[in-house]
């Protein structure tokens, strides 16, 4: 019997493991053991490797549960891993949230604090307030409109939280969580350009096609232009024309313009200034050029 087996002692000499740890990898059932005639555990010499394994991927924090179901098969040794990373993801995501937000608070003067305390603590993390924003923009992504556009609209409405924040972008987050909540918002919302889509046959060309006049809109913006008419504001028209089958005319301007209005809405434009600031993108700020420049002309 002893011939194919060590002991726990020459186990422990193979491994550099204490003895006290292999008995408790034992009872964690991490090692299969039978009993020597005396009454002393043997292990067979592939004990030596699972235990090496078992060293290693302690060594990267994985827990016991994770390494007993590699170690069983349960698992991949890749799934597991990929799991873990993603853990720590979540986690560094989140004490990157807190360390921004203690800034914030740190950075604000005295006289300030209490109104930005309480900015900061009706927000949470950033993971949670996410679902908040979701919620917001989600029942205008139902009906007939294609996944991929669903979820390229839901990261421009909804943007995640920068996974590591500036101060000012918490602050910015932590506002537009709160205006998510608020009702007057979301009664915009309903009505806003995208209420009613399902009479729109191919809501990803509208998209794509307004999303081309807002790039062609972005020099103007950024050079703090007036909103005016142009070559940007004809084509945001045209899409639109083009997405409900009718000619670019005065009269469908000025319908445009009417559906539009919801858009313009204080609340909204403060919504989408502050979704800018928070991903850094101008896309948004570009589609307020636009609308105002309709507005104007019309």
């Amino acid at each position: 019997m002893t011939e194919d087996t060590i002991g726990i002692g020459d186990l422990a000499r193979r491994t550099g493991l204490p003895i006290r740890t292999i008995r408790f990898y034992c009872d964690e059932g991490l090692l299969e053991t039978s009993r020597s005639a005396g009454g002393h555990r043997r292990f067979d010499t592939a004990a030596v490797e699972r235990l090496v394994l078992v060293q290693r991927l302690r060594a990267l924090g994985l827990g016991l549960r994770s390494i007993a179901d590699v170690l069983t098969g349960e698992r991949s040794l890749t799934d597991t891993v990929a799991e873990e990373r993603a853990a720590l993801d979540r986690e560094f995501a989140s004490l990157a949230w807190r360390r921004s937000a203690l800034r914030a608070v740190e950075e604000t003067p005295p006289p300030d604090r209490a109104a930005r305390l309480d900015l900061l603590s009706a927000v949470g993390d950033g993971a949670a307030a996410h679902h908040t924003l979701v919620g917001l923009w989600r029942p205008m992504t139902t009906g007939p409109i294609p996944p991929d556009t669903a979820e390229m609209f839901l990261d421009i409405s909804a943007p995640r939280p920068p996974a590591v924040p500036t101060p000012a972008q918490v602050l910015a987050y932590a506002e537009l969580v709160l205006l998510a909540a608020d009702r007057t918002l979301t009664a915009c919302v309903r009505t806003s350009t995208l209420a009613h889509h399902e009479k729109i046959a191919d809501l990803g060309a509208l998209h794509n096609a307004v999303g081309e006049a807002c790039q062609q809109a972005f020099p103007q913006v950024e050079a703090g232009a007036a909103p005016s008419p142009g070559k940007p504001l004809d084509q945001f028209v045209a899409a639109h024309a083009t997405a409900l089958r009718t000619p670019d005319t005065p009269g469908f301007r000025r319908a445009l313009n009417r559906r539009t209005a919801p858009d313009r809405d204080p609340r909204m434009r403060r919504y989408w200034h502050l979704a800018a600031e928070v991903t850094g993108d101008p896309t948004s700020l570009a589609h307020l050029w636009l609308l105002d420049a309709l507005d104007r002309s019309a």
